[in-house]
């Protein structure tokens, strides 16, 4: 029992090292970054108050978090009473193991912007790394069809960072710490982009 014990008490600290370490980064984290999330949620809202569409894409964990913030606009988030346009390129599996048997994994998003975004459409790509080539490739497209393309990024942002029209770049290392970031971002857009299309009473 006090072996037990011992190790309880083991991984107490570690699971408090973890909450602080997310704690801080959280009290650190950039105001120049905050302020790219209010310009990406500014092109969002106007975007969908035109009609147009919100496309969010991303591989692993970041593509549950795509789904996650496609899931907040289409329902609802705070208090908006009808859903936004806004779907997650994730999804079918179908289509996305189609496209990556038929042509490559590179291009299972691209191919599907190609197919469903217009001029005005908001493209936003999440990646811890940076580095993901099929997401690269999607904003390189959405970028050919006019479309906003938006990143959220890691480890100094990447490839995805520098092709994006704008990225907010978590500046952490750990895979665990940019998503749980990338997923509160995820939170604070969706809601500023309510409150600026239907401004609460």
């Amino acid at each position: 029992m006090k072996a037990a014990r011992g190790m309880t008490e083991t991984f107490i600290k570690q699971a408090r090292a973890e909450l602080d370490a997310l704690r801080r980064l959280l009290e650190e984290f950039p105001e120049s970054e905050t302020g790219k999330v209010v310009r990406m949620a500014e092109t969002i809202a106007d975007a969908l108050v035109k009609g147009n569409a919100v496309f969010t894409c991303g591989n692993g964990g970041s593509a549950a978090d795509a789904q996650h913030i496609a899931g907040e606009l289409v329902g609802r988030f705070r208090h908006k009473t009808r859903g936004y346009h806004a779907s997650a390129l994730t999804t079918n599996s179908s289509i996305v193991t189609a496209l990556a048997n038929d042509f490559s994994f590179d291009e299972v998003f691209s191919r599907q912007l190609e197919s469903m975004g217009r001029s005005g459409d908001v493209l936003l790509a999440l990646s811890t790394s940076g580095g993901s080539e099929n997401l690269v490739r999607a904003v390189e497209a959405a970028k050919r069809l006019k479309l906003h393309a938006f990143a959220f990024s890691g480890k100094g942002g990447g490839r995805l960072a520098e092709a994006a029209d704008l990225a907010v770049v978590v500046p952490h290392d750990d895979f665990a710490r940019i998503q749980e970031v990338h997923m509160a971002l995820g939170h604070v857009l969706c809601g500023l982009v309510e409150e600026m299309i239907q401004p609460s009473r």
